[in-house]
């Protein structure tokens, strides 16, 4: 519990919906604000990804209703959690939407913020680490260096639901700056293929992290034009970040000595 003299934190009334970040899997990564929705949401409607360990940190006696989108799964419709969070908090309940990572960051955060304010539902924004910047830093990978790139490109890597790639890959490889992919592994050897007939070299160096801040975690440091095939053949699939770039190299310069998490 957090001392109730620790912060001036926000009461959570009943009928609110709190939109918020848990993080990239850790629970000593989730924001305060987090820990405590958590101590006090009587429904906590959280996303397949939210680390069980976070899960246990809810109210003994919260309801926690699961609501992940997992890719090839049967998996909730957008619009049927948009109607949970609202039905909840119409019945006076205090609604915690728990996301991996940050709402706003490729979660649909804004598409549930939208269809509360339509509803009339008060809501909270709590921001929580996203899971791209926060996958790569406790990798030893920097995400910008004054060495390398002054930009950085943050990419969803799955595939829009109307089937089409969720990126134009090849005006990203004309970008020139390093890139992060969110969930992309079942499309990595296509993103891969795209971007170097978008003109980035076959040697450009990148590195998979995968169910990052875990103890499944694994790291991969491959080349644009070997990872799709080296990920298959050691068995590393979602959930992982994948980083393109001259960035990914960097990692070798601080093995030595960066104590690895946790």
């Amino acid at each position: 519990m957090i001392p109730s003299n620790f912060l001036d934190l926000p009461e959570f009334p009943p009928g609110e919906v709190w939109l918020t970040g848990a993080g990239p899997g850790d629970p000593r990564l989730l924001t305060v604000l987090a820990l405590h929705a958590l101590s006090l949401a009587d429904d906590v409607v959280h996303d397949a990804l939210v680390d069980p360990r976070v899960l246990r940190l809810a109210r003994r006696d919260a309801e926690l209703i699961p609501a992940g989108k997992r890719g090839g799964r049967p998996s909730p419709q957008q619009r049927d959690i948009n109607e949970v969070l609202i039905e909840r908090a119409r019945q006076g309940r205090r609604v915690l939407r728990l996301k991996g990572g940050d709402p706003f960051v490729f979660g649909r955060g804004w598409e549930e913020a939208s269809a509360l304010t339509a509803a009339g539902v008060p809501f909270r924004v709590i921001p929580g680490l996203t899971s791209g910047l926060a996958a790569v830093a406790l990798a030893g990978i920097p995400t910008t260096s004054r060495d390398t790139n002054h930009a950085v490109v943050l990419a969803a890597g799955h595939r829009a639901e109307d089937g089409r790639s969720a990126a134009d890959w090849a005006a990203l490889a004309r970008f020139g700056q390093p890139i992060l992919l969110y969930m992309p592994m079942t499309q990595l050897t296509e993103i891969a293929a795209a971007l170097q007939a978008g003109g980035l070299a076959p040697q450009t160096p990148v590195a998979v992290i995968h169910a990052a801040t875990t103890a499944a975690e694994r790291v991969l440091e491959s080349s644009l034009a070997r990872v799709a095939d080296e990920a298959r053949a050691e068995g590393i699939g979602s959930p992982a970040i994948v980083v393109i770039g001259a960035i990914a190299r960097l990692r070798e310069r601080l093995l030595s000595g960066m104590v690895r998490w946790p």
